[in-house]
């Protein structure tokens, strides 16, 4: 059913966003949302969320189940809905402090907290997600690094340490506290949980809509981009997901995934026609934001995978 709220949109710059393939997919989503069959949304692999707030803004949906494996992001997303107000007020001083800077001093201004950011992540319970005062100043830095680091992306090495340089950007909006308070109005009604993909399967029935986005297979040797966490998303995850994708399907839930095309660079490369034969693989049109090479940049086909 139709008529859900309130304007929700991501609060986060995500490598592999769906903001921008949002049009494929609501025209590719179950009709059983519209008449209110479904009852329980779950996101396994949730990131900026684009997908989940479009959903939360549109349908009147009871539930909903957000999980993902970086302890960072699920971090924020449980401080978000139950500290707010400190997170938004800590931004707003940060944003403060930061526009009043000229630019060499905003660059020293990012590093210094990235060394803040890096250097208490030990402090921070990640295992409970309790949002204390530690998470609140947590949150508003992820979000303040997001906002100022080059092209928006969350990247870590093989510490868990945020290693993504100064972007440069002139007065990037830090501190959006009107879509804060819509997204931390949305997440009253979702479950959030730190987790592997596989954990969700206990939330599953036959009313369940599921939404698979995860790291994408990289298209060449060039193109890798995987590190959201510190474990690597490689072929053999992509071959577990594959197969708990398939175990899902006898419970009646729908279920949507996206990932990379292969055929964009090698139109002999099957791996996921193979992974996914019998299911509904749809090609679509969307856009290779992230290269090094700009004239990489452009329009390219990605894969929408449902077994509706």
């Amino acid at each position: 059913m139709k008529n859900g709220h309130p304007k929700a949109k991501p609060f986060l710059k995500w490598a592999g966003g769906k903001t921008q393939l949002l049009d494929a997919i609501t025209c590719r989503l179950p009709p059983e949302l519209e008449s209110g069959v479904i009852t329980r949304y779950v996101e396994p692999f949730i990131g900026s969320g684009a997908v989940f707030f479009y959903l939360a803004r549109t349908y009147i949906l009871p539930e909903f189940y957000l999980l993902d494996r970086n302890e960072e992001l699920i971090l924020a997303y449980q401080t978000l809905k139950t500290r707010c107000d400190a997170v938004v007020e800590t931004l707003r001083n940060l944003q403060t402090n930061y526009y009043q800077l000229p630019p060499d001093d905003q660059k020293m201004f990012f590093y210094k907290l990235r060394r803040d950011f890096n250097g208490s992540r030990d402090s921070v319970d990640f295992e409970t997600a309790r949002p204390g005062l530690a998470a609140v100043k947590r949150t508003a830095q992820l979000i303040f690094l997001n906002r100022t680091c080059y092209n928006g992306l969350y990247r870590v090495n093989s510490k868990g340490e945020f290693n993504v340089p100064f972007g440069a950007y002139k007065n990037p909006t830090l501190c959006d506290a009107e879509n804060l308070n819509a997204v931390a109005e949305v997440l009253q009604r979702a479950t959030i949980l730190p987790g592997d993909f596989k954990d969700c399967q206990k939330y599953i029935h036959a009313q369940t809509f599921v939404y698979f986005d995860p790291p994408y297979r990289p298209l060449n040797k060039t193109s890798s981009f995987t590190s959201y966490a510190v474990q690597p998303f490689d072929d053999a995850e992509q071959e577990r997901l594959a197969k708990f994708y398939r175990s899902l399907h006898p419970t009646g839930a729908k279920l949507m995934l996206s990932n990379s095309d292969p055929h964009n660079e090698n139109p002999h490369d099957n791996f996921f026609d193979n992974l996914y034969a019998n299911f509904t693989i749809h090609h679509v049109q969307a856009s290779r934001m992230i290269n090094s090479d700009p004239t990489r940049r452009g329009p390219i086909t990605e894969l929408l995978i449902t077994n509706y």
